[in-house]
């Protein structure tokens, strides 16, 4: 009875002792310069002083080192029980003198990740205490520990007021495009819950289309549909032409009075958005090969809509165009086709919106078949009619998919 409650005793002795002096170092200060580093040591309850883990973080690497006497308790531990990330790299080298086991790693070596701030380029790993039995193999004194490490990164900096601005695209920005942004276009079935099976198409039926971008690791991004034109050719500037979405993303096929065309509102997501189309193919043609190029884009999500960036349909019962976000001013540019700069207005009518006169939808025929041919494609090749754009505040990408009408 009396060795019970001896180790009772010191049990509870050490317990709380580590409450009452547990001090987790936390580097994270508003004041502090970039780029800084967060430990979160609060694992190892130590009641030592001395910070056990401390992080530099350099232009490309991180170097952490550790004191062996991990917990402050005067026990050292063993330098092979430690390891580096997901990937467990090991130590780069030991300082035997001071009892201090070095980690250098670059920073997306070791399983780390990256993650985007609107501020800051944070890369997260994390330490890794696995203890192994010493002398004894049937007994452990320590605990494993797992210590989140954070390095900080500006996204901004301070430059000369006399930097030189480059005529040219960087080539580092037209690669992150290429990486962490994938726009497509998905043929859905009615209740839009998974991909459409088939792509034939009665005269007459809905085209549910949904467009996404894979923002992988940027900010939160607002996809937008800036314009949809159907033609006979690859060209998207050939005649004839019909265009569904024009003006910046206003849904003009939906101004008809034979279409209930129309954007989904609200939104699944910011990076995705769904539109209804009434099937149609060109009259007084009998070309079978339908081409439809539509242009995506993508802002900010914290950017309010405005006239160069909206969702825009058209109301029957109300007579208005109503956007899927954002105020409805935004919308009246679609009436009058003035929604880009000054000087460039242009009038809409739903049925003589091109030069000449535009091809009207024809939805007479119920007897014909529609089949969508690439809608599903993701970041797929030049094959597709993709090209690149830029514009400021956005990034845009265009996607061509091919109908066949029998």
């Amino acid at each position: 009875m009396g060795c019970s409650a001896g180790l009772g005793f010191v049990v509870l002795c050490w317990v709380v002792s580590g409450v009452t002096c547990y001090n987790p170092w936390d580097f994270s200060r508003s004041d502090s310069p970039y780029p800084w580093a967060r430990v979160d040591a609060s694992q190892l309850r130590a009641v030592s002083p001395l910070q056990p883990v401390t992080v530099q973080c350099e232009e490309a690497q991180m170097v952490i080192t550790v004191h062996r006497d991990l917990f402050g308790m005067g026990h050292l531990i063993k330098a092979a029980d430690l390891s580096l990330g997901p990937a467990a790299c090991q130590y780069t080298s030991l300082n035997a003198v001071e009892n201090m086991v070095i980690f250098v790693a670059g920073l997306h070596e070791c399983g780390s990740t990256l993650q985007m701030t609107p501020d800051s380029l944070v890369y997260s790993t994390s330490l890794n205490y696995n203890p192994t039995p010493a002398s004894n193999p049937v007994i452990l004194r320590t605990n494993p520990a797992v210590i989140p490490i954070e390095c900080h990164y500006p996204r901004k900096d301070n430059v000369s007021s006399k930097a030189i601005k480059p005529t040219w695209v960087p080539f580092t920005s037209t690669l992150s495009a290429e990486e962490r942004l994938g726009f497509s276009l998905r043929l859905m079935n009615d209740d839009w819950s998974a991909e459409r099976p088939s792509n034939g198409f009665q005269l007459g039926e809905v085209m549910h289309i949904q467009a996404d971008v894979s923002t992988g690791n940027h900010v939160a991004l607002r996809l937008f549909v800036d314009s949809c034109v159907a033609t006979l050719s690859p060209d998207r500037d050939s005649s004839p032409h019909y265009a569904v979405i024009d003006f910046n993303g206003c849904l003009v096929d939906g101004r008809s009075d034979d279409t209930t065309s129309a954007f989904i509102s609200p939104r699944l997501r910011q990076d995705t958005l769904q539109f209804m189309v009434d099937v149609f193919r060109f009259a007084g043609d009998a070309r079978n090969l339908i081409y439809i190029t539509c242009h995506l884009k993508v802002t900010a999500a914290e950017q309010a809509p405005d006239p160069l960036n909206k969702a825009c349909s058209f109301n029957k019962a109300g007579n208005i165009w109503s956007p899927v976000e954002g105020t409805r001013d935004i919308c009246r540019c679609c009436e009058t086709g003035n929604c880009g700069l000054a000087g460039q207005s242009r009038r809409v009518n739903p049925l003589d919106r091109w030069p000449g006169r535009r091809f009207q939808r024809d939805v007479a025929s119920r007897h014909g078949r529609i089949y969508i041919i690439g809608v599903n494609r993701w970041l797929c090749g030049e094959s597709c009619g993709i090209t690149n754009g830029s514009r400021e505040g956005s990034i845009t990408r265009y996607l061509t998919c091919i109908a066949i009408v029998h």
